[in-house]
């Protein structure tokens, strides 16, 4: 049977469709070498930029190394252990310190007793082999100072200081005298500072109290008027009610010696008060008189 002719239409049916085949297989190429292109031309970028970024950071690395070198040369000179500094701390403090730290040895007033109250606990630095609590010294002298410029603060005549402790009387009265501050040793009148209907009833801003103790008629007082107290605190006393403490053993007197001497001569710095004060020997040294009378 003879094979049918193809018309024309068919045959040109054919060839469109074969052109279409190579055009989409050609575009096909196209796209995937334009995609390994782009991929080719992403991964050169990359790399570029890489070693772009490489050269920086190692100038970088390099300055900082430098730099740090330099520091280190610098600070070397400078550097100085812990117990160095503490040393150097420590010898800064004694020299700013009101008198020597032997002074302060010599009076004693670092000894407080076997008892320690709570509140004074903070200030003591360790225990003897005996149980007695031993006062830091330089806490000693930082409380002396803060008194001195609390004190300073009063007039002479808003003040009263009470000792009933003989051992105090001699550097109370002393004070007594160069400062002008009235004074009350061996017994304080009870009621002074209250009751208006006694003849030498007084009013005050001020009360020194030498042992919470042993004045406890005085402090008392002062806390009913809402008048202001400092107070000499031994380790077995209770600072309650007190606006300004110093830390100390307030049973000696050679240490109220001490502090009595520091208050006065802070006390006349401050006011500009221009009275001869004993040199500390004199308020170290014992007063036969109460000596021989109460052996203290």
């Amino acid at each position: 049977m003879p094979r049918k002719k193809k018309t024309e239409s068919e045959i040109e049916n054919n060839i469109l469709e074969s052109v279409k085949e190579n055009v989409e297989e050609g575009s096909k190429e196209i796209e995937k070498a334009s995609e390994e292109i782009k991929n080719l031309t992403g991964k050169e970028l990359i790399e570029a930029e890489k070693e772009s970024t490489e050269g920086d950071i190692e100038e970088k690395k390099k300055k900082i190394l430098e730099k740090a070198k330099k520091l280190k040369e610098k600070v070397s000179g400078e550097v100085v252990s812990s117990e160095e500094l503490k040393e150097q701390v420590k010898i800064k403090k004694r020299e700013d310190m009101l008198i020597p730290l032997d002074d302060y040895v010599k009076s004693g007033i670092y000894l407080g007793t076997k008892v320690v109250t709570p509140c004074m606990k903070p200030f003591v630095y360790r225990r003897r082999a005996d149980g007695l609590a031993i006062f830091n010294t330089d806490l000693i002298d930082e409380k002396i100072k803060e008194a001195a410029k609390f004190l300073s603060e009063f007039n002479a005549e808003d003040i009263i200081v009470v000792c009933k402790r003989p051992a105090g009387w001699k550097a109370v009265k002393k004070f007594s005298e160069i400062a002008g501050i009235r004074a009350f040793t061996k017994k304080y009148p009870a009621g002074i500072l209250t009751n208006i209907n006694l003849e030498d009833f007084f009013e005050n801003k001020l009360t020194i109290v030498n042992d919470s103790w042993l004045d406890k008629n005085a402090l008392n007082d002062t806390l009913n008027i809402k008048k202001k107290i400092l107070m000499i605190c031994d380790t077995n006393n209770f600072s309650k009610g007190a606006d300004k403490v110093i830390i100390g053993n307030n049973k000696s007197p050679k240490s109220l010696g001490v502090i009595y001497y520091l208050l006065t001569r802070e006390y006349c710095k401050a006011k500009g008060i221009q009275k001869e004060i004993p040199d500390l020997e004199w308020w170290l040294s014992e007063d036969e008189n109460l000596k021989a009378e109460f052996g203290v």
